[in-house]
């Protein structure tokens, strides 16, 4: 009794694995952007601002800001697609919601929003 109990538990175990598969992701933002703005304090001194997204195949991300390449902000996020436009929401958080699509150029490829500013380039 307990070989026949045992053995329906391991057919039960490999069919629930079996039905629980989550659909392949592959879009074309999945990945590491960026976007580094180095601006003059004064004369002698400037300061680099860079904001990082990690982008991963769950809908979700890992957002970093560095001020001179020391860590101020890290905080997740997630991301939807929808005809070629991304939404970037930040749970938890002030920070504002990114709606941007991703265009070619010349420097690569970009994520920028309607207004043609650019929130960030791949890396």
């Amino acid at each position: 009794m307990k070989k026949l109990f045992s053995f329906l538990a391991i057919i039960a175990i490999i069919m629930v694995s079996n039905c629980t598969r989550i659909p392949e992701n592959n879009d074309p933002v999945i990945g590491v952007w960026s976007n580094e703005v180095i601006t003059s304090v004064s004369t002698t001194d400037k300061q680099t601002i860079r904001k990082e997204w990690i982008f991963n195949d769950a809908y979700l991300g890992r957002y970093h800001s560095y001020s001179n390449q020391n860590l101020e902000l890290i905080n997740d996020f997630r991301w939807t697609q929808e005809d070629g436009t991304y939404t970037i929401t930040y749970p938890g958080t002030d920070l504002p919601v990114n709606i941007v699509t991703m265009e070619e150029s010349p420097e690569g490829t970009l994520l920028q929003d309607n207004k043609g500013n650019i929130l960030a380039k791949r890396e």
